[in-house]
């Protein structure tokens, strides 16, 4: 590949697993062998996705930096790409692309895969948080399950800055394609069960925007407490920005696409090591 940019338009392998042949449902036999006779997975799929953490280069783990280092193709949302586009070296081909062309543009990739090309695949954050349904796509277009390598997320970095436990909070996101109501329901329990929760909107389809005004007009009409103190914070490790208040007045509040939010249990919950 010659270092040019493909396209226009966000989101790992190593990690010393081990499939045995007879139990891949997607390698098939060659490369299950490969992969149950020494060989890393890195070197059988030749592709991998990274999470590049939520948006400052610093929280990149260096396996990620090290992939992208060592790719001949590095594809990925133009915001997520230039995360981590100080790094990409010059030879590497740069893949971007926007919600719209993805299906076409992740082919591209694909095929380059095959051809034998080196390519990593960035999501912004980690990819298990609010990524899965790209990775499917990514899996989709390959043909075959890809490696992945866990990304630093902004629920991370938030769950740090507010000095929550996530043993006692639950994490929902929204940012996804498809039906939202049974995650809203959860989220209602979830806050009824008396646990803290990190949430993240959905900011990009106008017909189904669910920000943190949304989230709050819902759960208080569901029966959910308008005391609930409440978090949002934006651009987090970029230009932060925080809002603290109660559920009741969050519905009054507009905040960015690059916000989430933590709704606090109306209780904390006691500790449960030794009294001194």
């Amino acid at each position: 590949m010659d270092g040019r940019v493909r396209g226009h338009g966000g989101e790992p392998a190593g990690g010393g697993q081990r499939l045995a042949a007879a139990a891949h449902p997607v390698l098939g036999p060659h490369r299950a062998d490969q992969a149950s006779s020494g060989h890393s997975l890195e070197s059988v799929f030749m592709i991998v996705c990274i999470g590049a953490g939520p948006g400052d280069l610093g929280y990149l783990t260096q396996r990620g930096a090290q992939l992208v280092a060592q790719a001949d193709v590095v594809a990925g949302f133009d915001t997520v790409i230039d995360v981590v586009r100080s790094i990409i070296p010059a030879r590497a081909e740069v893949v971007l692309m926007n919600y719209g062309d993805q299906v076409a543009q992740l082919a591209a990739v694909a095929a380059a895969h095959h051809a034998g090309k080196r390519c990593v695949v960035v999501f912004m954050g980690d990819i298990h948080f609010s990524g899965f349904q790209y990775l499917e796509r990514v899996e989709r277009a390959c043909g075959h399950r890809v490696e992945t390598v866990a990304g630093i997320s902004a629920a991370q970095i938030l769950a740090s800055r507010a000095r929550v436990c996530f043993d006692e909070t639950t994490f929902v996101t929204f940012h996804r394609r498809g039906e939202l109501e049974p995650f809203k329901r959860h989220l209602v329990h979830v806050l009824a069960d008396q646990r803290n929760a990190i949430v993240i909107p959905l900011p990009w389809d106008a017909a189904r925007s669910f920000m943190p005004r949304h989230i709050a007009a819902y759960l208080l009409a569901h029966g959910t407490s308008a005391a609930h103190p409440v978090e949002v914070w934006e651009n987090l490790t970029g230009d932060e920005a925080e809002w603290h208040g109660v559920l009741g007045d969050c519905v009054e509040r507009d905040f960015s696409g690059m916000s989430i939010m933590l709704i606090r249990a109306l209780a904390a919950m006691p500790s449960q090591i030794e009294a001194a």
